[in-house]
């Protein structure tokens, strides 16, 4: 390498270029977090090099650059949601979990996605989820009727969330639970929740 090529390699890989590039890549990244902060849903192909790019302010292949694939583009934006969220997953542990999940919903309150779980449409289903919802209230209502309504609704909600096909087929699809296994660590929860009820314990929804 010549002088002059020496100079030039100096040059690109000085502090101020290096410091140039993190900008940039900060940029891209904010960029990305801003958009997917406005979808509708969580489907994120609509976040390609090119959206980013425009939203960032710079050219395609500076994007490209940074991040040679969507998936490591798609990546760095989600840690960056994380790291908006106050989630860093290495440092979970039972002692801060509730406090990392508080985290986790309170960020929600600032996507604009609609509900990715809908209500049935089928009379028939609906029925029978109006049905069970309504025994759920009743139930909570005959143990804990001292509690203000918004609480009894709460344990009913959550009650509800166990009782039905999400919570199940995440327990089987993601963690791999037999069907057996999933129906009876859910059914488990629910006799804890339960067992809390009976001792007069609850979330603080309400006061």
């Amino acid at each position: 390498m010549d002088e002059t090529s020496r100079k030039t390699a100096r040059t690109y890989q000085s502090p101020t270029r290096r410091r140039q590039a993190e900008q940039t890549r900060e940029r891209i990244v904010t960029a990305g977090s801003e958009l997917v902060h406005q979808y509708r849903s969580w489907d994120w192909r609509a976040l390609t090099f090119r959206a980013v790019a425009e939203r960032a302010g710079v050219g395609e292949r500076t994007v490209y650059r940074h991040f040679p694939t969507e998936r490591e583009l798609h990546d760095a934006v989600m840690r960056r949601l994380e790291d908006e969220a106050g989630i860093d997953y290495e440092a979970v542990d039972l002692t801060n979990l509730t406090d990392i999940t508080d985290r986790f919903f309170a960020s929600l309150r600032r996507f604009t996605v609609e509900r990715t779980v809908r209500r049935p449409d089928d009379p028939v289903f609906a029925g029978a989820d109006e049905r069970r919802r309504r025994a759920l209230l009743r139930a909570l209502g005959a143990e804990a009727s001292n509690w203000p309504e918004q609480r009894q609704r709460a344990v009913a909600g959550l009650l509800d969330v166990l009782w039905n096909l999400p919570a199940y087929e995440r327990l089987v699809d993601a963690w791999e639970l037999s069907p057996a296994d999933a129906a009876e660590s859910l059914t488990w929860l629910a006799g804890r929740i339960i067992a809390a009820v009976h001792a007069g314990e609850g979330p603080a929804t309400g006061q």
